[in-house]
């Protein structure tokens, strides 16, 4: 018996002999065959050649043909794309020239809604954000991703308690349930757009802030019974909005 022929014991404890397809050739099962007496040597090589391939299957082209025919097509191996939703429209926003847009008062910034979740399907919103100078959200922390472009001016951001300057031009991410807050340090206002995934964060500036007029319109000012009554309103909402309010970032 060859070194690619090897016997395993049945229940019965006859001795079969099991063959290693990656090792054996068909020469090598004509020899086994006829020292078995599963054929003669006066055999026909035809009948050798259909006996071997009735071991060890067909030849390595016709089985790499074989393979490729059971490979899953990429275009089922995958979901197909969704066919076009033509319920739903491409949405526009001028937030310096469109009076429909909701402009958002928020303890000193201005926040305006260019893209909200109803046009993304819940997928994500744009708010375009006017931070005059020591303008800013205080310390929180949300259970959704939220990505800053800064476009005019520069920004201070604080994420894990760790301060950086954020230039025009540069963007930032802040993952899900970090802490984080952001900060114009300088003299000048900056204008950034944010981006939440998903959506959620529009509704609640939408709840706690007051209506403006304009993208850079102020919001009024508060006193201090008037900034303690908006803390109180804001904590109260934020958990609706999987927001969190802290006392440090």
């Amino acid at each position: 018996m060859t070194d690619s022929t090897k016997t395993k014991k049945s229940g019965d404890d006859e001795m079969r002999p099991t063959i290693d397809r990656g090792q054996i050739t068909r020469r090598q099962i004509r020899e086994f065959a006829i020292g078995a007496g599963l054929l003669s040597a006066s055999h026909s090589p035809y009948s050798s050649w259909a006996f071997a391939l009735s071991i060890i299957g067909p030849q390595d082209g016709a089985d790499k043909t074989s393979r490729r025919r059971n490979m899953p097509d990429a275009q089922t191996q995958y979901p197909p794309v969704p066919p076009d939703d033509l319920n739903r429209i491409m949405a526009f926003a001028n937030p310096d020239h469109d009076g429909k847009l909701p402009h958002i008062g928020l303890v000193g910034d201005t926040y305006t809604i260019t893209v909200d979740g109803d046009d993304t399907k819940g997928r994500f919103c744009v708010v375009d954000m006017h931070i005059p100078p020591g303008g800013g959200p205080g310390p929180h922390r949300h259970n959704f991703e939220e990505t800053f472009i800064v476009l005019n001016g520069e920004i201070e951001a604080t994420f894990r308690g760790k301060k950086s300057i954020v230039h025009a031009g540069e963007t930032v991410n802040i993952p899900a349930n970090a802490p984080h807050m952001f900060h114009n340090t300088t003299a000048n206002p900056a204008r950034l757009l944010c981006i939440c995934s998903p959506a959620g964060q529009e509704k609640f500036f939408l709840e706690v802030g007051v209506p403006v007029a304009t993208r850079t319109t102020p919001p009024p000012k508060l006193d201090d019974k008037q900034m303690a009554a908006f803390l109180e309103k804001a904590k109260a909402l934020a958990p609706k909005y999987s927001t969190e309010l802290l006392k440090e970032a």
